[in-house]
């Protein structure tokens, strides 16, 4: 099962239509929850967001995405839990 790279940060830039957050585009997202999105669509497709992402951005969204992967919550959810 791939883990999905949303990172609670869900603002979508209005230039480009990526999420600033996980580099994802609106329709990008919504693939992501149908039931027969395959494994291996997820895998090209945070490939293809991480490609978007650059600088501190894409640092803070693999941080974060790791976390994820590793404890089940984003840091920024972690983070809102820890206030």
């Amino acid at each position: 099962m791939i883990i999905s790279p949303c990172i609670s940060i869900c603002k979508t830039n209005p230039s480009t239509g990526y999420c600033y957050g996980c580099g994802r585009t609106n329709d990008e997202k919504k693939i992501w929850k149908l039931e027969n999105t395959t494994d291996q669509w997820k895998r090209k497709n945070i490939e293809m967001t991480k490609k978007r992402l650059t600088g501190w951005q894409l640092k803070s969204f693999e941080e974060s995405y790791t976390y994820k992967i590793n404890n089940g919550i984003s840091l920024f959810k972690k983070s809102l839990k820890n206030e």
